[in-house]
């Protein structure tokens, strides 16, 4: 990975993003969806088989099976679990909101209800790695928001099982119902709803391109949280920042999958050479070598800015999904972040820490979408709902404006509905 300069490049070209997964599976995907909307489990049973190469005839985990999976994970792990819930859960409870109400002298009552979702589906990945962090992130935050039914998703192994971590996470985070399935059709199924799946209200997330393409697709007959790409790490470093800290950062989102991205932005030359031989002495010994180095190579970047002011306006322009400030005073810079899905302060806060642990949620917006979505909150499970009340003498007083701004926009019919009203009780 070569190191760039921003003296010398546009700010254009060093933001550039590589261009993510091209593969269009949306005909696929859209066969799969009609498919499981027609023939339900039958249809689940054979995509099951098809890509996941498990023949199953029981989709619902049994609490035979989540008892199984609380006995074979460690204690020590179970407690880390249990912290971890504790810390988002913590920083979640802080982000619910309340209905209000409001009246006049002249008989209005008008105000906002609250409303809880009545049933959530989440889908958590499989494939290369299992997740249990992504269970708490997306299902603590519906617990909180009181969300009735949380239904879980994921796909089995070959054996027809789940990961007991996923297992155990979801158990303790307070999923109702889990079922092993995964896929496009594990979101038809959450959106049409089979014989065994119930359809839900929501559908939150990530999954690889099947089914963000599929979340897409049903996009509106149910609500999805957002569509999620390959992730990404920006850092911007000084002088202070230590070069194998950075380094293993930037690998840290590497070794997640071959289009993530990694991003140093340093206003040392010094550190961004450094950094430069770390990450070629630390792939060596790291286990998913394969996939991080060619993160690296087709997707990193090692920048050298004039200043942290234009290291920080660089990374506003990418909106990163995560923002490390590895710098002497990160406080200092937070303030100018206009564009981040969560933003990390100083040396000691690495990215992980809120993958797992921390409080803030992990599902994050990605590929420069921080620009205006926002992390996966207490507010993506709930809605709003207005009321409105007017006396008579309210609506009287009323009445003239109203049936004007009717006849202004030629709706006879809603005139007439504010006329009959105020000559009936004049």
């Amino acid at each position: 990975m070569e190191i760039r300069y921003t003296k010398n490049e546009s700010v254009d070209s060093l933001v550039q993003r590589t261009a993510g997964e091209s593969l269009d599976v949306s005909k696929v995907v859209s066969e799969v969806l009609a498919e499981v909307r027609v023939k339900g489990d039958e249809a689940l049973s054979t995509y099951t088989k098809k890509f996941d190469q498990a023949e199953l005839t029981e989709f619902k985990v049994s609490q035979v099976e989540i008892d199984a999976a609380l006995q074979e994970t460690s204690s020590e792990f179970l407690a880390i679990l249990e912290q971890a819930k504790k810390n988002i859960a913590s920083f979640h409870k802080k982000q619910v909101q309340r209905g209000f109400v409001t009246t006049t002298d002249q008989g209005t009552v008008m105000g906002q209800r609250v409303l809880p979702l009545e049933k959530v589906g989440v889908y958590v990945p499989g494939g290369t790695a299992a997740y249990p962090s992504t269970v708490l992130m997306d299902v603590l935050p519906a617990k909180i928001a009181g969300v009735e039914k949380i239904v879980m998703i994921t796909p089995p192994n070959k054996e027809g099982k789940i990961p007991t971590a996923i297992l155990a996470a979801a158990k303790i985070a307070g999923v109702d119902e889990i079922y092993k399935v995964g896929g496009a059709q594990g979101i038809a199924a959450l959106a049409y709803g089979t014989k065994t799946i119930p359809k839900v209200d929501k559908i939150v997330g990530p999954g690889n391109i099947y089914v963000a393409t599929a979340k897409r697709m049903v996009y509106g007959l149910v609500d999805i949280d957002m569509i999620a790409g390959p992730s990404d790490v920006l850092i911007v470093a000084d002088e202070s920042a230590k070069p194998n800290w950075v380094a293993a950062d930037l690998l840290a989102q590497a070794e997640h999958d071959t289009l993530a991205q990694a991003v140093l932005v340093t206003t040392s030359e010094t550190l961004a050479q450094k950094v430069q031989q770390e990450l070629n002495d630390q792939l060596a010994t790291l286990p998913r070598k394969e996939i991080a180095a060619v993160s690296i190579e087709n997707n990193g970047k090692l920048i050298v800015a004039e200043t942290l002011n234009e290291a920080v306006e660089l990374a506003n322009q990418i909106a990163p999904e995560h923002l490390e400030l590895c710098v002497s005073e990160p406080f200092a810079l937070l303030g100018k972040v206009k564009h981040a899905g969560s933003v990390f302060l100083g040396h000691y806060t690495p990215e992980v820490l809120g993958d797992y642990f921390a409080g803030p949620n992990h599902t994050l917006p990605t590929e420069g979408t921080a620009r205006f979505y926002s992390p996966l909150s207490v507010d993506d499970f709930i809605k709003k709902s207005s009321y409105l009340y007017y006396s008579e003498e309210a609506l009287q007083g009323a009445a003239d404006q109203v049936i004007a701004f009717a006849e202004m926009e030629g709706l006879v019919g809603h005139a007439r509905s504010m006329t009959i009203r105020k000559e009936e009780e004049a």
